[in-house]
């Protein structure tokens, strides 16, 4: 369509029917030559064009950035001597707090705790926000400009950020008089921002926003006490570490004090090894079977090889079977709604086999261990035979291993179960958390291109098929847990810019991934790369190794 020079994408979708009036699915942002603009953007040139609304994964993240906007600027009228910490995701939304200006003595932060009331209000003044349909603005602004006003706003971690990124001007946006900056673009207005709702949790509380697939309703409300337990620990452990964002992270690199970071990370990853080994050896005479599982790039494998090590200190002998063995012979796998063979669902799996096969071990029977060949779709036995003695015990890892009706016949006195996940609370500065989703795709992109010769634009466009996998497979059994064990480290992202920037910047404006490419592009640019003698100094038994060169031994 032909329209006048200069005229905004909001202006272009009403000649389309008024579209961003859809209270179904509003327009929030639009993809433009497949890079994502707000409906502010001015069309000065010929661009193909694409609106998006809730339904697409952009569409998302502009509601829920645009959201915590609302939510920072009720805060700040309500307390404005406190900051606003949007800490890191939850299954049910983004956890938060509200901190005093000055951290506690050993460099936590201290809560302002709010009562349900206090919370009431919040949700009532967010409300009133969006019933008024309130623009939000964007202006550019100085270094010196951005400083003065983070730093008046008590956001110091924003301010750190600012000053290592190293650039001269920022975009700012404003809501009603408060300012603040996002690292993508936010809806037109407040009126887009029908549904969501707070509810206190541990310390803070929960900013929930719509679910996938149903506008209409905020996502349900799970807590799920180990894996808060395990983020909130993580988020703890950075400020203690004097990295309470990006900002800071970035300083440490720039000012050569990484190779520290580095080592106290390694070792907090090895005392976590030792103390679910310390688990395990504790029940050691009931347990013999661990189980093991996480979502995609957790680093499950490394974690298995760490954590049998730490149980061989203790006089335990481990022995490792995979699970992906005992997968049914392919023309017996299920098929999904497309016809496809569905190899993560659990009736991909030979139940009955692999449960006989764990009562005969654990009754001391010696059993003939299956070996699947992927190539021709079957189980083969080659003479693999096995017994568990007394000090032995099983390690298995598979994405169903959290799952009891994987194994509904075996005694789970007898099992042990571990959730591997890399769950980073790092965030990048007092209200942009980063997504354990993305750090965990730019490992895999990483891994996959380097061992397995996959190009990134396809890591990325099967990308959100893993996560569905994921949501069905994994993450509605995490609690089964007896154990978490959190592969994020604290030094990590520097890492994976030096890998995942060079591999991001090939993929073509044409492509499928690049929308998703231009994203990771803009965030990975928040953050200060390692050099490789910096890198050098990742050992190599970091569970990191298994994503870059120098595979963990």
């Amino acid at each position: 369509m032909s329209v006048p020079m200069g005229i905004t994408l909001k202006e272009v979708s009403r000649t389309l029917g008024g579209l961003e009036f859809n209270d179904e699915n509003p327009l929030l942002a639009a993809l433009v030559d497949n890079k994502l603009k707000s409906l502010d953007y001015k069309v000065i040139n010929p661009h193909n064009v694409r609106f998006v609304g809730y339904d697409h994964p952009d569409g998302r993240r502009t509601y829920i950035r645009s959201l915590c906007f609302v939510l920072q600027k009720v805060v700040r009228d309500m307390y404005p001597a406190k900051v606003l910490a949007i800490d890191y995701s939850l299954p049910s939304g983004l956890y938060c707090e509200i901190r005093e200006a000055e951290p506690m003595e050993d460099g936590r932060p201290k809560v302002f705790f709010v009562t349900d009331d206090e919370l009431q209000t919040i949700e009532d003044k967010m409300q009133s926000l969006i019933d008024a349909d309130q623009p939000f603005g964007k202006k550019m602004l100085s270094l010196k400009e951005c400083e003065a006003l983070f730093t008046h706003n008590g956001q110091t971690e924003k301010v750190n950020l600012l000053k290592t990124i190293g650039r001269f001007n920022y975009n700012v946006y404003f809501l009603d008089g408060q300012a603040d900056t996002f690292y993508g673009p936010l809806a037109p207005s407040t009126g887009c921002l029908k549904t969501f709702n707070i509810i206190g949790f541990n310390n803070g509380f929960c900013l929930q926003y719509p679910m996938d697939g149903d506008f209409g309703k905020v996502l349900p409300m799970k807590r799920q006490s180990k894996l808060a337990t395990a983020l909130k620990e993580h988020s703890d452990w950075c400020s203690v570490m004097g990295v309470k964002g990006v900002g800071t992270l970035n300083k440490k690199v720039l000012s050569g004090e990484i190779i520290d970071l580095i080592n106290l990370s390694e070792a907090l990853h090895e005392r976590k090894y030792a103390d679910i080994a310390d688990q395990i050896y504790a029940r050691r005479g009931s347990v013999k079977i661990v189980f093991i599982a996480g979502p995609s790039s957790s680093g499950k494998t490394s974690t298995s090889k760490r954590l049998a090590l730490q149980c061989r200190i203790l006089g335990l002998n481990p022995k490792v079977i995979e699970l992906d063995n005992y997968f049914v012979d392919r023309e017996l796998t299920p098929k999904d709604e497309n016809g496809e063979y569905d190899f993560e669902c659990l009736g991909a799996m030979d139940l009955k086999l692999l449960g006989q096969q764990l009562n005969d071990l654990l009754a001391g029977q010696e059993v003939e261990i299956p070996r699947f060949d992927f190539k021709e779709g079957r189980k083969y036995f080659e003479g693999n035979f096995m017994s568990l003695h007394e000090k032995d015990i099983l390690i298995m890892e598979g994405i169903h291993a959290l799952n009891p009706a994987m194994i509904p016949d075996v005694d789970n006195s007898k099992v042990f179960r571990v959730y591997a996940s890399a769950l980073t609370s790092l965030s990048i500065d007092e209200n942009n958390n980063i997504s354990t989703s993305d750090n965990r795709m730019l490992r895999r992109m990483i891994r996959d291109n380097r061992t397995r010769g996959i190009v990134p634009e396809n890591t990325i466009t099967m990308w959100q098929s893993v996560r569905r996998g994921e949501n069905r497979n994994i993450f509605p059994y995490q609690e089964n847990a007896d154990a978490v064990f959190n592969s994020a480290h604290i030094f990590e992202l520097p890492v994976l810019k030096y890998y995942a920037e060079p591999l991001l910047r090939r993929i073509s404006p044409s492509s499928p991934a690049y929308t998703e490419a231009s994203r990771m592009l803009k965030f990975l640019d928040y953050i200060v790369a390692l050099t490789p003698a910096e890198m050098a100094a990742i050992p190599p038994t970091s569970i990191l190794r298994e994503f870059i060169d120098g595979q963990m031994l």
